[in-house]
């Protein structure tokens, strides 16, 4: 299955995804992100690898949020 990178950009409550590449290995797509990253013109522009089997399965796993992790510990 393919890797895909996207450009996620929130416009109000709307999030849109702009897919920018499509790469068989995970380190080139990780290398690709971190690259685009480091030349993003604004901090408000953040790019994602996802994997998944298709375009629609990976743009599902972007829009699904993700649940919140219950903290353990003394400091809580």
């Amino acid at each position: 299955m393919p890797y895909y990178l996207y450009r996620v950009s929130q416009v109000g409550p709307i999030q849109q995804l702009e897919k920018l590449a499509q790469f068989d290995k995970f380190k080139p797509a990780s290398a690709a992100a971190k690259e685009m990253r480091m030349n993003a013109a604004s901090k408000q522009e953040i790019f994602r690898v996802v994997f998944g089997e298709n375009e629609l399965q990976a743009e599902d796993t972007l829009n699904t949020p993700r649940e919140v992790q219950p903290v353990f510990g003394d400091e809580w």
